[in-house]
């Protein structure tokens, strides 16, 4: 059973960084493709970043030059380093595999001056 648990979130002010930590215990993390979604009050939860087992990367628009995913096979985590953050980037943070196991609790980030 996969277990996902994410870290690294907080309280910070418009423009500044943090970096958001996601351990993978019991899955082939090696060959998993992994992302980073979030979900903001009233929104749907999105897609923000991806990387695949080998270590190519993808990200929605919005985030694209801010955000940078990045992974540690031989550690099974997943991290996301996350600059120049916006009020709009307040969201509850997860991380998931290609295939979608249950959800952690995630962890908050709040953009804020």
């Amino acid at each position: 059973q996969v277990q996902l648990v994410e870290s690294g979130g907080g309280l910070v002010q418009p423009g500044g960084s943090l970096r958001l930590s996601c351990t993978a215990s019991g899955s082939f993390f090696s060959i998993d493709g992994m992302g980073w979604y979030r979900q903001a009050p009233g929104k749907q939860r999105e897609l923000v970043a991806y990387i695949t087992p080998g270590g190519t990367t993808r990200y929605v628009d919005s985030v694209k030059g801010r955000f940078t995913i990045s992974r540690d096979n031989g550690k099974k985590m997943l991290y996301l380093q996350m600059n120049s953050l916006k009020p709009e980037d307040t969201a509850v943070y997860y991380c998931n595999t290609d295939d979608l196991h249950s959800w952690g609790q995630g962890t908050q980030v709040t953009v804020s001056s």
